[in-house]
Parts: C-alpha cells; sequence; structure tokens
C-alpha cells in the first residue's frame, strides 16, 4: 500500500522502512518504546475512544500486522495496554481506523525518513472542521535492522491526546 502511495519516492526510504511496509500475511516484530499519557481530563477520554495509550510507560513492545496488499491490522502491545488499528488504501491515500476515529494521510519520503500527514478526519463518523483537526506527527526512519518511529497527535485546546515513541526490530530475513 504504501509503495503505490509514494510511487517512485519509495526508493528514498531506509532500507528498514521499505522492508518493513514490504511485509505481508502474519508478521510480529519486537523492540523497545516509550509511551506519555495525556494530561487533561478531556485528552484522555479522547485516548480511550481512540484506544491510544493512556499511562506514561517505557519497555517492551510487541508489535503483530497482518498485512495484505489491500488492508493492514497493526495491533501493538505497549507495556501497559494493546492498541490496534486498520489502513487501507483509498484513493491514493493511506486511511487509518482507530477507535472512533477515522484518519485519512498523506505520505511523503522526507529527508531518509517516511512522514504522514493529516488530510482528513472524521470521528463518530462526522467530518472534523480544520480549524479542530489534530497536530499529528507520524514519522519512521530507518536504522541498520531497525524502524524508529515517533508519533504524536495534539488537539486544540485539549493537548496531547496520544504520544509515542520507539523501535521496531526488522531483520532482512522477514521482507523475504
Amino acid at each position: 500500500m504504501y509503495e503505490k502511495v509514494l510511487g517512485d519516492d519509495y526508493a528514498k526510504l531506509p532500507a528498514a522502512v521499505q522492508r518493513f511496509h514490504r511485509l505481508r500475511g502474519r508478521t510480529v516484530l519486537n523492540g523497545w518504546v516509550e509511551t506519555q499519557a495525556p494530561k487533561s481530563a478531556l485528552a484522555k477520554v479522547l485516548a480511550a475512544c481512540l484506544g491510544t495509550p493512556r499511562s506514561s510507560s517505557s519497555g517492551p513492545i510487541r508489535f503483530e500486522l497482518s498485512a495484505s496488499p489491500a488492508e493492514e491490522t497493526w495491533t501493538r502491545h505497549f507495556p501497559a495496554q494493546t492498541m490496534t488499528s486498520r489502513m487501507r488504501l483509498v484513493d491514493g491515500h493511506i486511511r487509518e481506523q482507530l477507535g472512533a476515529a477515522q484518519l485519512t494521510f498523506d505520505l511523503f519520503a522526507v529527508e531518509d525518513s517516511l512522514s504522514m500527514r493529516l488530510a482528513r478526519m472524521r470521528f463518530l463518523g462526522v467530518p472534523c472542521p480544520k480549524w479542530l483537526m489534530p497536530t499529528i506527527v507520524a514519522e519512521e526512519r530507518g536504522a541498520d535492522d531497525q524502524i524508529h518511529f515517533l508519533i504524536a497527535a495534539e488537539l486544540p485546546l485539549v493537548g496531547v491526546v496520544a504520544s509515542y515513541r520507539g523501535y521496531l526490530e526488522v531483520s532482512k530475513k522477514e521482507s523475504a
């Protein structure tokens, strides 16, 4: 899916990021993650609606991927909870279903990384107005056999709803 969206720019991504997004079938990856708890009461409620981490933690992460050419399910087993989302290729974008939110992303190969930029969002099926759109940082970088990720979502007047960073081990044999 990611290769289709990026086209020729896919080749600009680090090798580990390319291997990760070419995985098919069921794959389990391991790594390390740090999560940040939402601070405001409303941010905590929204995090519960999305299934994103609601407490600060640091420790091992187990990542389960179920991938076909048209859809991927990502299950992230954080130290304190599990979060699942489903990605689909829709009209040249990656659409992620994360709890009560449907997020539509544009993809960019930027400075040796994959960057996902939020283009549209629906919450409980209702389109989110531009002025209320969250600021989202979603980046993946590669180093040797690791994919490093940084994810953060912040809403105006609400604060950080989700924030986690870490890495997954993506060996060369897993891309076969």
